[in-house]
């Protein structure tokens, strides 16, 4: 699925019993197997993702206005996850954000934390530990909305 790997999921319900709009997660991931692995963990928890094969990719695209974070990978070619990330803090786009890596990189660990990164996890990841990082960041994100 180019440009944009895209899932969908049900609409999740508020404790009111409303309807609300089902989180979105944007992933951005050089790695084609990596985009594809986490949009299907994505959709297995009900969520909606978009993949994006790199961080140019990303900038280009519209955004939705609803709850979302970020999933992004640390090290890719041209625009590293860390330079992405600074850029959408400088253009005024908050989103919860996830760093994903490789590499076991102790500086670039404290740059995304300082930076404001609600996590960073090193692959191999326990799925569960990066879903309740997801989870935690669209609810954090839904409040900013609201």
């Amino acid at each position: 699925m180019t440009p944009s790997e895209s899932t969908s999921a049900s609409l999740a319900l508020d404790r009111e019993g409303s309807e609300l709009l089902p989180g979105l997660v944007y992933i951005v991931d050089d790695d084609p197997s990596m985009r594809r692995s986490l949009s299907l963990l994505a959709e297995s928890a009900g969520l909606e993702s978009i993949a994006y094969a790199s961080a140019n990719e990303f900038l280009d695209a519209p955004r939705e206005a609803r709850p979302s974070c970020l999933v992004l990978d640390v090290r890719m070619p041209r625009i590293s996850g860390l330079a992405l990330h600074q850029m959408l803090k400088e253009r005024g786009f908050q989103i919860p954000t996830i760093f994903i890596t490789g590499f076991g990189d102790v500086p670039a660990a404290v740059r995304a934390m300082r930076g404001g990164a609600i996590n960073f996890i090193e692959k191999p990841f326990r799925d569960q530990e990066l879903l309740e990082s997801i989870w935690a960041g669209i609810e954090s994100h839904r409040e900013i909305l609201a």
